[in-house]
């Protein structure tokens, strides 16, 4: 899972071209040569998305193995560069935070902007790096992934005491916590078992 830009733009309610605020790149994985037009297509394509996404609206657009997400919150717009794994709710997740993010730095100063430019902001190339891990974004999904671990981690530790059957017998007979009766249930559900799986 890879993002490869983070975008804000100014999307101007008369339908002309929006305006750039800021924008962190990462274009590491493309050939050197390849580098300044890999830019100008996710400026381009930037440009064009969030030109397109309605004032409240979300819309992802899927570009070869990329999708492209917008949020477009009352013309302030955040546009993001994933590659086809990473999770939807993720992006947006994201873009939501970029979005808050930008406005605590910068306020409504945005809305003065008549041409691009490229706002020093140092929250956009470290949020370009730290949210590629999608659960680092959406804190559900880091969640999930947790209980996941922990169910794996359940799941070995029945299999382990489960692949040690004779030793569990040898325990059943020693066991003073169980009568005479329990043990003897014990012995007869383990014969009616061996009887169901022979069939």
């Amino acid at each position: 899972m890879k993002i490869t830009a983070l975008l804000v733009l100014k999307c101007n309610p008369d339908g002309s071209d929006p305006v750039f605020l800021a924008n962190a790149l990462d274009v590491s994985h493309f050939g050197y040569f390849q580098r300044s037009s890999v830019k100008e297509f996710i400026f381009f394509v930037g440009r064009t998305v969030a030109k397109r996404t309605p004032p409240s609206q979300r819309q992802s657009v899927q570009h070869e193995e990329y999708k492209v997400h917008s949020y477009n919150r009352d013309g302030l717009c955040a546009v993001g560069f994933m590659d086809d794994n990473y999770p939807v709710r993720s992006a947006f997740s994201l873009l939501n935070q970029v979005l808050d993010e930008y406005q605590k730095a910068f306020g409504e100063s945005w809305r003065a902007a008549q041409a691009d430019g490229n706002q020093p902001w140092p929250y956009l190339n470290d949020a370009l790096t730290k949210f590629q891990d999608p659960a680092e974004a959406d804190k559900l999904l880091k969640i999930q992934r947790e209980l996941d671990e922990t169910k794996i981690i359940l799941h070995k530790t029945i299999d382990s005491v489960l692949a040690r059957g004779e030793k569990l017998d040898s325990l059943v007979e020693k066991s003073s916590d169980l009568s005479a009766a329990s043990q003897m249930f014990y012995k007869q559900a383990k014969k009616t078992n061996q009887c169901c799986t022979i069939l």
